[in-house]
């Protein structure tokens, strides 16, 4: 049996994702069943999930699954959302079964990648890695292993590996790979505000940071994202 904020969460989560095909992100939950931190959010998700209700979707970021409703669903509290739904990730659609290792594309794994404080930048291959053709865009790409927790409100933990598209440019909310003042490499949030470039955490624990526009560089955008267990 569920409690009514659970009810509340799962419906919420429900409605959302058949309206947009991306679950909410936990700020929007919060905001939608009037919870003062992130924290309520997350003991409400793990209890969904250890009673079978929700599943977390492997390889996607910021991706859950409804994986069934109360039997009497008429009656569950469906809170609204605050503001216009804006989805900043990639899509948190149903996962489709793995493709053959024929199928696969072998790319480059170029070290370790901060999500959280700025390590050092990007460095030369380490190792190689095989990824499915639904993580891949045009042009070249490579993966980096996250080291650090200030994205895990998008879904991406210490230990994961990234898989970007290179660019140098990136439209507002896209998560990319930036190189600040040419000596720092970071996994974030990119907004650009005027000439200043803000470079946005996932994680309430870490603030916002805000360069000059010459002061960072793009060097890739987000498609994908694999984990071990």
């Amino acid at each position: 049996m569920l409690t009514e904020k659970q009810r509340a969460l799962l419906m919420f989560i429900h409605d959302r994702t058949t309206e947009t095909g991306v679950s909410p992100s936990f700020e929007e939950m919060k905001e939608a069943l009037d919870l003062k931190s992130k924290s309520g959010i997350h003991r409400l998700i793990t209890a969904l999930e250890e009673r079978g209700f929700i599943r977390r979707l492997a390889h996607k970021a910021r991706a859950l699954e409804v994986v069934r409703l109360p039997e009497n669903v008429g009656a569950a509290p469906r809170p609204q959302p605050s503001a216009p739904f804006a989805p900043r990730v990639i899509d948190g659609s149903r996962p489709t079964p793995p493709p053959p290792a024929s199928d696969l594309t072998e790319i480059s794994v170029l070290g370790k990648i901060a999500a959280g404080t700025p390590i050092t930048a990007i460095q030369h291959e380490q190792a190689r890695v095989q990824v499915p053709p639904s993580m891949l865009r045009s042009g070249e790409h490579f993966a980096l292993e996250v080291a650090g927790d200030s994205m895990i409100e998008a879904g991406i933990f210490d230990g994961d590996t990234v898989i970007i598209q290179r660019c140098d440019d990136a439209t507002n909310g896209d998560i990319v790979v930036a190189l600040v003042e040419d000596e720092e490499a970071t996994l974030k949030y990119l907004r650009k505000r005027g000439n200043s470039i803000a470079l946005e955490p996932a994680n309430a624990a870490y603030e916002t940071r805000i360069f000059g526009a010459d002061q960072v560089k793009v060097q890739g955008r987000l498609t994908g994202l694999l984990r071990d267990y």
